[in-house]
């Protein structure tokens, strides 16, 4: 994990990672990619607070249910919020052959390449820790070592070995097998003292395994949101992106086509989460195999829009906002743990809320955290600093 100066054209994946400061000097990738992991972040950088801030001021319906969206069900159930996580693990995988596949292309070793892979995982897995924990001693049984960073760099680095040591026919399979796999497990298994097949936060396998074998503390006790067990599914995501990811870069198929059967994949992956519902119900908690599906067809979907608006069409201007936020991601994910952007915001804009006061101040002072976030990473992009992982 360093700051290092980069041309703004190197989009940053989720798993980029390097030692010193430098300046690189790499063919321009997706603008897309970058957008979209930028329109991705968003949302989790404070912009669910400006629907919520509606939500409460004008008590409408309309801004309730939307406001309802940004979270999460409880168990069983689908959100758009829901989305964020597996988006952003999507694009990593995305962003694969553009970085990994390229070094291959230019005669790296496997050897090599899964030395840098490995060490990126598991510094996103340190990271995670870190978020989770701040920078303190205390007793084992008190650290929660689950967390959504971690998650990313494990899915990341064993869909990534799989990228490297698979043709593309293997990887679909790859993809199909590990969620059928995981379907198979659940629907055959259960926690001690519960029907087979049981899909309750008590009774299901996945968060029987976690209890058992992790150590120190889950997120809800019985069950930690992004344990252990489920990174199986989760492989499938990153895998996803890959897949798609290598045939955005496929130069045999022209552009638009390629926006097209971006969509159709996405409109088909859909209907498949629909029905897989029926049997294994959509679930975040779990990483479901139907939400795996249902999370890969909207991030196809978004996918293809942003693709098509930006790179074929050429419109790049609208997307520099959600760029500046997409280049560096991890950074501004991270930065919660060590800035109070609360205290910075009510520092410098306390006199506009006392200004418009109760009840739309919330929704001008969350919007205000956004521009003061955006800001510092505008700052950083016009520096060329991007926190790479």
């Amino acid at each position: 994990m360093d700051i290092s100066l980069a041309t703004p054209e190197q989009p940053i994946t989720a798993a980029a990672s390097s030692v010193h400061l430098k300046k690189d000097f790499i063919p321009q990738r997706l603008y897309s990619l970058d957008a979209l992991r930028g329109f991705d972040m968003f949302w989790i950088i404070g912009a669910e607070e400006i629907f919520h801030g509606l939500a409460k001021a004008t008590g409408s319906p309309f801004w309730n249910a939307l406001s309802m969206q940004f979270t999460h069900p409880s168990w069983n159930g689908f959100h758009i919020y829901d989305l964020i996580f597996p988006l952003f693990l999507f694009l990593a995988g995305v962003a694969t052959p553009y970085s990994v596949g390229r070094e291959l292309e230019k005669g790296k070793s496997r050897q090599q390449l899964m030395f840098r892979v490995i060490k990126r995982g598991l510094i996103l897995v340190l990271l995670g820790i870190i978020y989770n924990n701040g920078l303190q001693l205390r007793p084992i049984s008190d650290i929660r070592f689950s967390s959504v960073l971690g998650r990313i760099g494990i899915a990341y680095m064993l869909a990534n070995i799989i990228y490297s040591y698979a043709k593309e026919k293997a990887q679909i399979i790859w993809f199909a097998g590990l969620l059928i796999g995981y379907w198979l497990i659940l629907k055959f298994t259960s926690a001690p003292g519960f029907t087979i097949g049981d899909l309750t936060m008590e009774g299901n396998f996945a968060s029987y395994v976690d209890l058992t074998i992790l150590p120190g503390k889950l997120s809800l006790g019985i069950h930690d949101t992004v344990g252990f067990f489920n990174n199986i599914p989760a492989i499938s995501t990153a895998l996803a992106g890959i897949i798609a990811g290598t045939f955005l870069k496929n130069p045999s198929t022209k552009p638009a086509r390629k926006a097209g059967l971006l969509a159709i994949c996405g409109v088909v992956f859909l209907m498949l989460a629909q029905l897989w519902n029926l049997d294994f119900p959509i679930n975040k908690n779990l990483w479901s195999s139907s939400f795996v599906m249902q999370t890969t067809g909207l991030s196809l979907l978004l996918l293809s829009l942003f693709y098509y608006i930006i790179d074929v069409r050429g419109y790049k201007n609208w997307a520099f906002f959600f760029k500046v936020i997409g280049m560096n991601s991890i950074l501004i994910y991270m930065s919660g743990r060590f800035i109070n952007w609360d205290y910075t915001t009510k520092s410098l804009f306390q006199w506009l809320d006392q200004l418009i006061g109760n009840p739309f101040n919330v929704i001008i002072m969350a919007v205000c955290m956004v521009m003061i976030k955006w800001l510092f990473l505008y700052v950083l992009y016009k520096k060329k600093m991007f926190l790479r992982v």
